[in-house]
């Protein structure tokens, strides 16, 4: 997709999701539990996203690649070996937040 509004029921419908490693992509197929291949953009300057997904492939949560190896990742992958992502607890951060600002 070039640009979507929102892609909750591609996901809710997909068995696989390739994707290039911007946080929002990322972080939305994990939390709905579906198996990921990131395809990093080497092409980016300061590639952010290069960080991100090679964190999160050191973690267990994506299979990483680039163009030029996405074939050969999608008939070598083996998604059984994919970590789940844990759950976001943005009560950790209120509580953080609080603190830091004095509202405790």
């Amino acid at each position: 997709f070039r640009f979507k509004d929102s892609l909750a029921q591609d996901l809710h419908e997909a068995d696989l999701v390739i994707s290039h490693a911007g946080a929002g992509s990322c972080l939305e197929t994990l939390e709905q539990g579906k198996p990921l291949v990131v395809v990093i953009n080497e092409k980016l300057m300061n590639n952010h996203q290069l960080e991100l997904a090679k964190q999160l492939n050191r973690d267990g949560h994506v299979l990483c690649c680039n163009c030029s190896t996405l074939v050969d990742t999608l008939q070598s992958m083996d998604l059984s070996t994919l970590k789940p992502f844990p759950p976001g607890r943005p009560e950790k951060f209120a509580l953080f937040l609080d603190k830091v600002v004095g509202f405790q």
